[in-house]
């Protein structure tokens, strides 16, 4: 679904990836952990198109879309959920589903956000402003199912949160997962992406230094909190 290959990118004069290679499958899910400062944010904006590359290539679905613009990358099946939310504050909570446009006939329709979401469905009038943390995570979420986009890239989806919200976001993943979408999981919660990811790539100062399956990640999580810093 996602294949990324020798992705460099700049900020002024410092390199920020060099030569970054992953992939992401349909029906799986692939966490991307690192240090704060490791270009993780850096990567997930140059896949949405976002950060200008300066060399590799991005494919999605097989499909070249190196050096298209956010919007077609979007149009093309690609979803972010930010790591802010990007919750528009003016807007209620259906509003907010109701504004991006749908670029499949997968796109979730409002009844389906309601049932997997029962508390955005009670609060569907309520303004932006005035939801909670795990709230506004789950509408950032829903919106981008809303799309119908076929890859998602989760930014810390479960950062800040209490730990009940953080274990029904990693249910709507696996849910996600189900349908046969991808996901990319930028997360540094090394313990909520064992139980959701099926493998794992870790980024040290903008490289791939490590690619691993969830049985060695699981088997390996008090060195990876060591070198995470946590």
């Amino acid at each position: 679904m996602l294949e990324v290959t020798g992705l460099t990118a700049w900020y002024g004069q410092a390199q920020a990836l060099h030569g970054v290679d992953l992939r992401v499958d349909e029906g799986e899910v692939v966490s991307l952990a690192g240090r704060n400062g490791a270009g993780k944010t850096t990567l997930v904006r140059c896949l949405i198109g976002l950060h200008r590359q300066a060399g590799g290539t991005v494919r999605l679905h097989g499909r070249d879309i190196t050096g298209r613009p956010a919007h077609r990358r979007a149009r093309a099946g690609m979803g972010w959920v930010q790591d802010d939310r990007g919750i528009y504050a003016g807007l209620t909570v259906e509003e907010n589903l109701l504004l991006p446009p749908t670029v499949s006939d997968r796109a979730w329709a409002l009844k389906q956000v309601y049932d997997a979401f029962p508390v955005l469905a009670e609060r569907r009038k309520a303004p932006g402003t005035t939801l909670s943390g795990g709230e506004q995570q789950m509408l950032a979420i829903a919106r981008v199912l809303r799309t119908g986009a076929r890859l998602l890239l989760m930014d810390e989806p479960s950062e800040g949160l209490a730990p009940v919200v953080v274990a029904r976001i990693g249910a709507i993943i696996r849910e996600i997962k189900a349908t046969g979408a991808g996901v990319l999981l930028i997360e540094q919660n090394v313990k909520f992406a064992a139980t959701v990811a099926d493998r794992h790539y870790l980024l040290s100062q903008g490289r791939i230094v490590e690619s691993l399956d969830n049985d060695d990640f699981r088997r390996r999580e008090g060195d990876l909190l060591k070198h995470l810093g946590i």
